[in-house]
C-alpha cells in the first residue's frame, strides 16, 4: 500500500475514532447519570431576611414576546421593598414603546421596574448586562431571556441556597412552552431535556465544572465582578463567565427540580441561527479558557471532562470533514487494495460514535419520567437532525478556530402562544437568508452518487450510513427553503 493510500485510510480512522470518543462520553453521562441521579442539593439554611434581588431581562426587538416576560418578573412573589427591576432595552424597533408602556402600568401600582436603554448596543447581550450592572442594587442577579416565563414562586422558593457564601450561580432546567407545536420543536425538547437532565445534573453532582444557560438562573453580584464581569469576546457570555467564576473559586449548583419554561425557535432557520450562535461561541470559549483550565489546580477529572464539555461542538466538524474529505476515497482505495472487508472495525466505530449520542438523548427523558416509547420513536429524528446540524455548526466551528468574528445574532421568537395581529407579525418577524441550503443540496447529491456507487461495488455496511446521510442534507435543505419562502410570502 502506497504512503498515500496509507494517509487516507489512517486519517478515516483517525477521525472516526475520536466520533468515538464523543460518543463514549455521551455513554459515560448516562453510566455517571445512575450514580448521581438521585443527588439532591442539601435544604438551605433560610434567610433570617430576604436579600435584595435585581432581575434583569435582556431585550433585543423582541415585540412578540416582550410585554409576556415584563408582567411575569413584574408578577414575582417577592418583598417590593427587595425586588429591583431592570428591563435591559437594546431595541431599535417600535418594542421599546412597547415595554415603555407596560413599565409604566406596573409602576403605578408600586413595582420597582425600571427602562434600561443605550445609544449604543456595543458588545450586544453581554455589553448590556454589564452596563445594566452600573444602577443594579441587587446583592443577587437574577437574569431571564425574553422568550421565558418564570414562576412567580421562584425566586422566593429559591433564593436561600445563597445562604451559602461559597455560591456563586444558580441555574434551573428549562422547560417548554412550545415542546409540542411542531415536528422540530419536538426533537429540539428532546436534545436539552439530555443536556440539563443529565449533563448538568451529573457535573454538578459530581463536582464538575458547568455552565450556567444564559438565562432562567441567579447569579451573586460579587461573584459576576470577581470573576471579571460580563465579557463580549465570546458569542458564548454564559459560558465564558461560568467557567472564570468557578476557576476563581465560586461554586455554583444546578437544581433539577426547579423548571422554568422558555419558547422553543419553531422554523429550520431560526434554529440553525441558534445553534450556529451556540457551537462558534463554545469553540471561542474552548480556544480562550482551555489552556487555563489545564493549568489550573483542579484535578485531571475535572480537566478531562472541561476538555469535552467546552469541544463537544468540534464534532461536527469532524464528522463533516471525514465524510466529505476521507469516507469516499477510503472506500474506493479498498475496493483496489481488496481490503473491503473490515466492516468488522467499521460498523463498532460507526455505530458508538453515533449510538452514544442516541443512547444519551433516549436517557434524557428517562430522567425526566417522559414516555420511553416516545423517545424511542424520536430517534430517527434526532439522528436526521443531527446530520442536519453539521454543515451550520461545522462551519460555526470552522469560523471559531479561524478566528472570524460575527455579530450576536439574536434567535427570532414568534411567541406562538400568545394572540398577534398577523400584520405585525409579519412585519417583524423577517425571513432569514437559510445560509448553505444550496450547498446542502449539492452535498445530498455527492451522497446519491456515493450510494449507487457503494451498491455497485458492493459495500453494504455502509449503505445504511450514507443513506442516513443524504437524507439528512437533502431534509434540512428543503426544510430551510421551505421556511424561507412561508416566512417571506
Amino acid at each position: 500500500m502506497s504512503t498515500f493510500s496509507f494517509f487516507i485510510l489512517a486519517s478515516h480512522f483517525s477521525l472516526l475514532l475520536l466520533l468515538c470518543l464523543f460518543g463514549l462520553h455521551r455513554l459515560s453521562m448516562v453510566f455517571r447519570w445512575f450514580r448521581y441521579k438521585d443527588v439532591n442539593p442539601k435544604t438551605p439554611h433560610p434567610f433570617q431576611q430576604l436579600p435584595t434581588i435585581t432581575v434583569q431581562i435582556p431585550l433585543y426587538n423582541e415585540r412578540l414576546v416582550a410585554h409576556r416576560i415584563v408582567d411575569a418578573v413584574a408578577a414575582f412573589d417577592y418583598p417590593k421593598d427587595r425586588l429591583q427591576i431592570q428591563i435591559v432595552d437594546d431595541s431599535t424597533d417600535s418594542t421599546s414603546q412597547l415595554i415603555a408602556d407596560r413599565i409604566a402600568l406596573h409602576q403605578k401600582v408600586g413595582i420597582n421596574i425600571q427602562h434600561v436603554q443605550r445609544t449604543k448596543r456595543q458588545g450586544y447581550k453581554a455589553g448590556a448586562l454589564k452596563d445594566a450592572m452600573a444602577t443594579a442594587t441587587g446583592e443577587f442577579i437574577a437574569i431571564f431571556d425574553a422568550d421565558f416565563l418564570p414562576e412567580p414562586g421562584l425566586l422566593k422558593k429559591t433564593i436561600h441556597h445563597f445562604s451559602d457564601k461559597q455560591l456563586g450561580m444558580l441555574q434551573f432546567r428549562w422547560g417548554h412552552l412550545n415542546r409540542h407545536s411542531n415536528h422540530l420543536t419536538k426533537t429540539q425538547a428532546i436534545m436539552l431535556d439530555a443536556h440539563f437532565s443529565l449533563e448538568q445534573q451529573v457535573r454538578c453532582a459530581s463536582d464538575m465544572l458547568f455552565n450556567f444557560n444564559g438565562t432562567a438562573g441567579i447569579w451573586r453580584t460579587e461573584t459576576i465582578i470577581d470573576a471579571g464581569h460580563w465579557s463580549a469576546d465570546t458569542l458564548t457570555e454564559d459560558l465564558d463567565l461560568s467557567y472564570r467564576a468557578q476557576l476563581a473559586g465560586w461554586k455554583m449548583l444546578y437544581l433539577n427540580d426547579v423548571e422554568c419554561l422558555g419558547e422553543l425557535p419553531g422554523d429550520m432557520n431560526a434554529f440553525k441561527s441558534q445553534q450556529h450562535r451556540w457551537a462558534k461561541g463554545g469553540i471561542q470559549v474552548m480556544k480562550k479558557m482551555l489552556p487555563t483550565v489545564w493549568r489550573a489546580d483542579i484535578g485531571w477529572s475535572r480537566k478531562i471532562e472541561s476538555t469535552f464539555h467546552l469541544s463537544n461542538n468540534l464534532a461536527y466538524f469532524i464528522m463533516l470533514l471525514d465524510t466529505l474529505v476521507f469516507l469516499v476515497p477510503s472506500l474506493w482505495l479498498r475496493q483496489q487494495h481488496d481490503v473491503i472487508n473490515i466492516w468488522w472495525l467499521d460498523i463498532p466505530m460507526l455505530l458508538l460514535s453515533s449510538g452514544g449520542h442516541l443512547v444519551y438523548l433516549f436517557f434524557g427523558q428517562v430522567a425526566l419520567g417522559h414516555s420511553k416509547s416516545a423517545a424511542l420513536i424520536k430517534i430517527p429524528s434526532l439522528m436526521l437532525l443531527g446530520i442536519q446540524l453539521a454543515i451550520n455548526n461545522a462551519r460555526a466551528g470552522l469560523e471559531a478556530i479561524m478566528g472570524k468574528e460575527s455579530e450576536f445574532v439574536r434567535t427570532p421568537k414568534s411567541g406562538e402562544l400568545e394572540q398577534h395581529d398577523d400584520t405585525v407579525s409579519t412585519s417583524l418577524y423577517k425571513a432569514v437568508r437559510p445560509k448553505g441550503a444550496f450547498f446542502e443540496l449539492l452535498i445530498a447529491s455527492i451522497y446519491c452518487v456515493v450510494f449507487f456507487w457503494a451498491v455497485f461495488f458492493q459495500h453494504w455496511f455502509m449503505l445504511p450510513f450514507i443513506l442516513l446521510l443524504a437524507v439528512g442534507f437533502m431534509t434540512t435543505a428543503f426544510d430551510s427553503m421551505r421556511s424561507h419562502y412561508r416566512l417571506a410570502r
